[in-house]
């Protein structure tokens, strides 16, 4: 490294010697004479400008503006799901209560046709018990009917018999031309 020229310097400078007691006890680097903090100044603003260049903080704005579009749009569907959500809820509760309402109704409604249809059965038997029972009256009626037509037509068979047998006994030629001459006179 002879030939290249000697940017870092090893050499005690005035400096370096005087505050060391003039014992050079480790010499500072430097570049092209300038002290550490200097180089690490011009490095910083060389980094700087070089960001600036690139536009490196408009890079970093973009990105934080579009993530905070991004929230945005998130926070802003979230609100529409949630009053869609408040919505939903809303006309679910609507359709529970008149649901309700309508079992209500349904129920009374119910109440009154079983009674209609027990007032109506009670109607309908009293009215078939009615029936059977006049059925039945005129059932015995006629059993009587018929059993008084058929003692009397007995007792008149018998009548008749019992006066055969009597007009058989009593009567003779003379008691039949005495009834004939009766008869003809009162016609």
């Amino acid at each position: 490294m002879a030939n290249t020229p000697e940017i870092f310097s090893d050499t005690p400078t005035q400096a370096t010697t005087e505050t060391h007691g003039g014992a050079a006890a480790h010499a500072d680097p430097s570049l092209f004479g300038m002290e550490p903090y200097q180089i690490v100044a011009i490095a910083m603003l060389v980094l700087i400008a070089i960001a600036i260049w690139k536009k490196v903080p408009g890079m970093i704005t973009g990105g934080l503006d579009a993530k905070i579009a991004a929230i945005r749009e998130q926070l802003d569907e979230a609100k529409n799901l949630r009053a869609e959500a408040e919505a939903l809820r809303d006309e679910y509760s609507a359709k529970i209560a008149n649901a309700e309402k309508d079992a209500e109704a349904m129920m009374d409604n119910a109440r009154r046709e079983a009674a209609s249809v027990l007032d109506k059965a009670e109607a309908d038997s009293a009215a078939m018990i009615e029936r059977r029972k006049r059925m039945a009256e005129d059932t015995i009626a006629a059993a009587e009917r018929e059993a008084i037509a058929g003692v009397q037509a007995k007792a008149a068979m018998a009548a008749a018999q019992a006066s055969r047998n009597l007009i058989a006994e009593r009567h003779d030629a003379t008691a039949d031309s005495k009834l004939a001459d009766s008869i003809i006179s009162s016609i």
